[in-house]
C-alpha cells in the first residue's frame, strides 16, 4: 500500500493532561494528514500534575514540534535545570549533583574518571563534581544555554522546571492549533471487535460514540483500555522501587535566588523533593506507607519546607512497575497507563516522550498493523523501563544509611540481576555497561556511583602511564577554564527576567 494514497489512519487518543496532549500534537505535527487525530477526555478527571522536573530530552520535543521555548516557558512558570542535587543518600550529611553534562573529557581513549580515580587515590583531586561546568554553574545559581560548537561551554544541556498543572493546557491549545479535535465526554463503555478483540469504539457518557482504528490509552493508573479492556498482565516492582505514595504541596519562595536545579533529599522513609519555579517553590515528600503513615508523611513535608503553605499536602497513590507489553492488539498505552516509575530521577515525562518516539517510527501507515512492528515497540519500551528501573533502585541500594527501617530494607534488598551485574562491573574494573539505546549513559552512572560512595577496586591500568603531576596541572587548568565560564554566566534569574522581557510584546 502506498501510504500517500491511503485514508488517514483515525487515532483516538483517550485522555488529556500530559501524556495524552503530548502524544495527539506529535502525531498531528509529525504525520500531518496520513492521521486524523480525536481526544477524548473530561474535565470532570483529575490528572496527576506533579511532575514539574524533566529531563534535557524535552527541547528536543519542543523543538522537533516547532514549540517556540520561550513562549512553553512563560506559560508554565518554568524555570532552567540543570541536574539534581542529591543530599544524604550515600551517607546523611554528604550530597553530590548528578549534572546534565560531563565531568572532565576522555584522554588517550580513557575516561576521566579513571585518572580521577587515580589522582584520588594520591590525594590529589577535588570532588568529580568540580570538574563539571554544569555542576559549577548549578552551584552559583548562575544559567545560560550551552555552545553550540565543541566548546567546554557546550558540555552540558539542561532541562526545564514547569508548573505541571500548565503544561497540559499549554499543550492542549498547541494541539487544538494544529488540528487535534477535541472531545469531551467520560467513557462509560468500550466496544471490541467481537473476532480480532482489536477496539473499535468507545461509548460517552451522553451516548456519543468514538470510533478509530488506533487508540492511545493516556488514561493515567487507571489504563482503561490497556489494563481493564484487554487486560495487559501488570508487572509489580515494589519489591525493588518500594516507596508507594507522596505527599505534594507548593509554598513561597524565601530567597530572590532561583536554583536551576532541583533538589532531592533522602528522608527516613523515603526522599523530599524541592523545585523552585518562577512563582513558587514545588515540594513532595515521596515514602513508603510500610514505613510511615500518610499523616505522618504530610505533618513531616509540612515541618520540613522552606517557605509558607500555599495549600494543604495533597495525597498521591502508586505503584512501581509497567504493563508486561506496552501496545497490545490496536491499543498503545503511552504514561502513566503504561507504566510508572518514581520521580526521582525526573522520567516520567520522558517516558511518556520516548514512548511517543517509538511510536511514530513504527506507526501502521495505512492503519494495518504490523506484528514485528508491535513487538519491536514493546522491546524498546521495556528496554527503556527496565533501564530507568535499575538507575534508580542504584539510588536506595547503595547506601551506608541504617538510620531507619526503610533504608535499611533497600540497602541489604536483593536487586535484579541486571542491576547487580553493573555494580560487580563498576566495583572491579571502573567501567560502565555500554549500550547504545536508552536513558543514562556513563556520565550519569558515574555521578551516582562515586557520589554514593561506591568507588571501584581497580580502574584502568593506563593512567599511570602520563605523568601524574601532569594530569594534575592539566585537571587543576581545567577547573580554572570551568571558573571562567561561569563567572562570565548571568545569574539564573537575571537570565529568566531578560527572556520575559523579551516576551513582553504580545506573541
Amino acid at each position: 500500500m502506498n501510504p500517500a494514497n491511503s485514508t488517514p489512519v483515525r487515532v483516538v487518543v483517550l485522555g488529556g493532561g500530559t501524556a495524552g496532549w503530548m502524544s495527539a500534537a506529535s502525531l498531528a505535527r509529525l504525520l500531518g494528514g496520513l492521521v486524523q487525530v480525536e481526544l477524548v477526555e473530561s474535565e470532570d478527571i483529575g490528572i496527576v500534575g506533579v511532575g514539574e522536573a524533566t529531563l534535557p530530552h524535552i527541547r528536543s520535543f519542543v523543538e522537533r514540534l516547532g514549540i517556540d521555548e520561550a513562549a512553553l516557558m512563560k506559560a508554565t512558570h518554568a524555570t532552567y535545570k540543570l541536574g539534581i542535587d542529591f543530599r544524604d543518600f550515600g551517607k546523611i550529611g554528604e550530597s553530590y549533583i548528578h549534572p546534565f553534562g560531563s565531568s572532565g573529557e576522555d584522554v588517550a581513549g580513557v575516561g576521566f574518571h579513571h585518572y580521577w580515580l587515580e589522582l584520588r587515590r594520591q590525594g590529589l583531586a577535588d570532588p568529580i563534581g568540580a570538574y563539571s561546568l554544569a555542576v559549577e554553574a548549578a552551584l552559583a545559581n548562575r544559567f545560560r544555554p550551552p555552545a553550540q560548537d565543541a566548546s567546554l561551554a557546550s558540555t552540558y544541556g539542561y532541562a526545564y522546571q514547569f508548573d505541571a498543572t500548565l503544561f497540559g493546557p499549554f499543550m492542549r491549545e498547541f494541539g487544538l492549533g494544529i488540528g487535534v479535535k477535541r472531545t469531551e465526554g467520560k467513557v462509560v463503555e468500550v466496544r471490541q471487535d467481537p473476532e480480532s478483540g482489536d477496539v473499535t469504539t468507545l461509548v460517552l457518557e451522553d451516548g456519543r460514540e468514538v470510533s478509530g482504528d488506533l487508540f492511545i490509552d493516556c488514561s493515567g493508573f487507571r489504563s482503561i483500555l490497556l489494563g481493564q479492556t484487554l487486560g495487559e498482565e501488570w508487572e509489580d516492582w515494589a519489591s525493588w522501587l518500594p516507596c508507594d505514595r507522596a505527599a505534594a504541596m507548593p509554598c513561597d519562595h524565601v530567597t530572590e535566588e532561583i536554583e536551576p536545579y532541583t533538589r532531592a533529599i533522602a528522608r527516613p522513609a523515603g526522599w523530599q523533593w524541592r523545585i523552585p519555579l518562577q512563582h513558587r517553590i514545588g515540594n513532595g515528600y515521596v515514602f513508603s506507607s510500610a514505613f510511615m503513615s500518610e499523616d505522618e508523611a504530610c505533618e513531616f513535608l509540612l515541618r520540613n519546607v522552606e517557605g509558607t503553605p500555599r495549600a494543604d499536602p495533597r495525597l498521591l497513590r502508586f505503584r512501581a512497575g509497567r504493563r508486561r507489553h506496552s501496545w497490545s492488539r490496536n491499543v498503545i498505552a503511552v504514561g502513566l497507563a503504561s507504566g510508572f516509575l518514581e520521580p526521582l530521577e525526573s522520567t516520567s515525562i520522558y517516558l511518556a516522550q520516548m514512548a511517543i518516539t517509538y511510536l511514530i517510527e513504527l506507526f501502521p501507515l495505512g492503519g494495518q498493523i504490523d506484528a514485528r512492528d508491535r513487538e519491536e515497540f514493546n522491546r524498546l519500551v521495556d528496554m527503556e523501563y527496565d533501564r530507568v528501573r535499575d538507575f534508580l533502585i542504584l539510588h536506595y541500594h547503595a547506601t551506608t544509611r541504617d538510620d531507619s527501617g526503610f533504608w535499611n530494607h533497600v540497602r541489604t534488598m536483593q536487586v535484579p540481576d541486571t542491576l547487580a551485574g553493573k555494580l560487580e562491573l563498576w566495583r572491579e574494573t571502573g567501567r560502565i555497561e555500554k549500550y547504545s539505546d536508552g536513558l543514562f549513559y556513563d556520565a550519569s552512572w558515574i555521578a551516582v556511583y562515586l557520589g554514593q560512595g561506591v568507588v571501584p577496586q581497580r580502574y584502568d591500568a593506563r593512567v599511570a602511564i602520563p605523568d601524574p603531576a601532569r594530569i594534575a596541572r592539566a585537571m587543576g587548568s581545567l577547573q580554572e577554564a570551568i571558573r571562567s565560564e561561569v563567572a562570565a554566566m548571568p545569574g539564573h534569574r537575571e537570565y529568566l527576567t531578560a527572556t520575559r522581557e523579551r516576551l513582553a510584546e504580545p506573541l
